[in-house]
């Protein structure tokens, strides 16, 4: 194998394959990352068994061939190279790597030992990128990071006609955003489980081109791939990930639940003010919203050491009437600030059914405008003292 190609090239295709190596891989091969050069170009793989991410970038090559190198070093090395072209040199038992004066030999791993990477699934449709990207991250923040729950792990992708939601719940939170896309069939209706942490990584790295095409294997969860193929000026990348296997709870009803009262605030002045209030707020407990007339009060306290308030005004409306069904209520502050910074609405709505209920999050363009139903955040209330 005998290739050249630009520095930064080489650096960011490295970068971006080598995210997916395991830190302890279960056998030192999976440490490895597959260097093949054709006549189209050069591709860059990893794969740990579960996910795998391969990208194709050009390049000049005068000899096509394969090697196995290990990952991490190749990705320090590449990161560290002078602004020059770079010549790559392979045969049976090292890669040798020119840029400028600085030169770098690499023993080789067995290419036969490498486990064949998945095939991509068939195209199920296409999304943008930009898109994509913020509608995932919105979504994440609710997902669980508790491995021996592996269920709350994933983020639940529905797929029904040119209709994508996206659901995650760590079992005291919950978000579910809702967006169009441009499926290969109009009739189109399948589910998936996919690890939250791979969504998320996937996501934020097909930003460079203009669209997502979003891959299903078998249209169900359990057994089974997802993949993500984009393209974009640094090359075309394509990754795959097992789904998670197991039966995602049924939460989406709690969504559906009228608000007895709602709270609208400017979502910047809820999070500042939060992230004051919260520098007091003791470990295990609440942050507390005391809604009064026009006008909200967050409060935190540890103890008799630090107490902190800070009051923002607000638009307070009960549709029912009569007497308020809610006049504080406890918040877990990570849980809070999570949800807020979700938001790209300049408003947001809390929506109350009771002291002890869980409360919705929504957003708005006006203050006094319409709710919008496409992304919605739940959070379970803590119990106030009484």
């Amino acid at each position: 194998m005998k290739i050249r190609l630009e520095r930064d090239v080489l650096a960011e295709a490295v970068q971006w394959a080598a995210r997916s190596l395991p830190v302890r891989p279960s056998v030192p091969i999976l440490a490895g990352l597959l260097v093949r050069a054709t006549a189209e170009g050069v591709t860059f793989s990893s794969f740990d068994y579960e996910t795998s991410a391969e990208i194709t970038v050009k390049a000049t090559v005068t000899d096509e061939g394969e090697a196995l190198v290990s990952g991490r070093l190749l990705s320090d090395i590449s990161r560290s190279l002078p602004a020059k072209p770079v010549d790559i040199t392979a045969d049976a038992s090292k890669v040798e790597l020119v840029c400028g004066s600085a030169r770098f030999t690499l023993q080789t791993l067995p290419v036969a030992d490498y486990p064949s990477l998945p095939t991509m699934p068939e195209a199920t449709g296409t999304v943008p990128s930009d898109s994509f990207a913020q509608a995932v991250s919105q979504v994440v923040v609710a997902a669980g990071r508790d491995e021996l729950l592996p269920v709350f792990t994933g983020v639940r992708v529905e797929i029904e006609g040119d209709t994508i939601s996206l659901l995650a719940t760590d079992r005291y939170r919950m978000a579910l955003k809702e967006l169009t896309w441009n499926p290969a069939s109009t009739s189109i209706s399948a589910t998936a489980l996919v690890p939250a942490k791979v969504l998320n990584e996937s996501s934020k790295s097909m930003t460079a081109g203009e669209q997502v095409s979003l891959s299903l294997a078998n249209g169900g969860s359990g057994e089974g791939i997802i993949g993500f193929e984009g393209h974009g000026a640094a090359g075309e990348r394509q990754t795959t990930t097992r789904l998670l296997d197991g039966e995602f709870p049924k939460v989406r009803h709690i969504m559906n639940t009228a608000a007895l009262l709602n709270v609208r605030v400017s979502t910047a002045e809820a999070i500042a003010a939060a992230k004051r209030v919260a520098l007091v707020a003791e470990r295990n407990t609440s942050l507390r919203m005391l809604i009064g007339d026009q006008m909200i009060t967050l409060e935190a306290a540890t103890g008799d050491q630090a107490q902190a308030s800070e009051a923002i005004e607000a638009v307070v409306d009960q549709p029912g009437g009569g007497e308020q069904v809610v006049t504080a209520a406890g918040f877990n502050p990570t849980y809070l600030l999570d949800a807020l910074g979700a938001f790209v609405t300049p408003y947001v709505n809390f929506a109350f059914t009771a002291p002890s209920k869980p409360c919705q999050l929504t957003g708005l363009a006006e203050l006094d405008g319409e709710i919008q139903t496409d992304y919605r955040h739940v959070i379970m209330l803590m119990r106030l003292p009484s």
